[in-house]
């Protein structure tokens, strides 16, 4: 099963920091050698340090690990993990993925979402989670979506959009968790403006 992405409560998780690719990054325009990916980061949103995303990714796995009742495998790279503030993250990660190993990759997609969604009904009991799936195209590649609403009662609603799609057998994943519907548009604007060299 592929790796997992665990927003939980103001804190995206679960994605090791062995390393954070090979990435160049100035003035916000990170360029990744690996994918070939340029992304320009929206101003005012700083790098998260490893030691920060470390202690993040413990608190959701436990959580994860809590929820089904044993240890969690992951084997995903970083590449960058950008904030806003504690509520609005956008990171990028990728992992190698054997379809003739992992299985179907929309189906093992389709199984990441449900890990989530049953781990915050666990988390956070009586709350109604949305989760929706579609395609989009970014600089002419089709990456699967997956876009995970939690509404909390009278305060907001946490959003998590998961931008995936195989190169070969790397699964490269871009995940956007936000609160406010603005920030979480100059992300996804970011990402949709990104370009990948061929």
């Amino acid at each position: 099963m592929r790796r997992i992405i665990l927003p939980l409560l103001f804190c995206l998780a679960c994605t090791p920091i062995a390393d954070f690719g090979q990435v160049k990054n100035v003035n916000n325009v990170v360029y990744d050698t690996n994918f070939k990916w340029t992304i320009t980061i929206p101003e005012n949103f700083e790098k998260v340090s490893p030691e920060e995303w470390a202690n993040l990714q413990r608190k959701g796995q436990a959580a994860v690990e809590e929820t089904y009742e044993k240890k969690i495998a992951n084997y995903s790279k970083n590449i960058f993990v950008f904030k806003k503030d504690k509520a609005h993250y956008i990171e990028a990660n990728w992992q190698p993925y054997d379809t003739k190993v992992d299985g179907n990759y929309k189906e093992s997609l389709k199984a990441i979402v449900s890990i989530l969604y049953e781990t915050f009904s666990t988390q956070v009991p009586g709350i109604k989670i949305d989760t929706t799936f579609n395609t989009e195209n970014i600089d002419g590649m089709q990456f699967e979506v997956a876009h995970i609403r939690i509404p909390i009662p009278e305060t907001y609603t946490l959003s998590l959009d998961m931008f995936s799609r195989l190169f070969d057998n790397r699964d490269f994943t871009v995940n956007i968790m936000y609160i406010d519907k603005t920030k979480g548009m100059q992300m996804l604007d970011a990402l949709r403006n990104s370009k990948f060299s061929k």
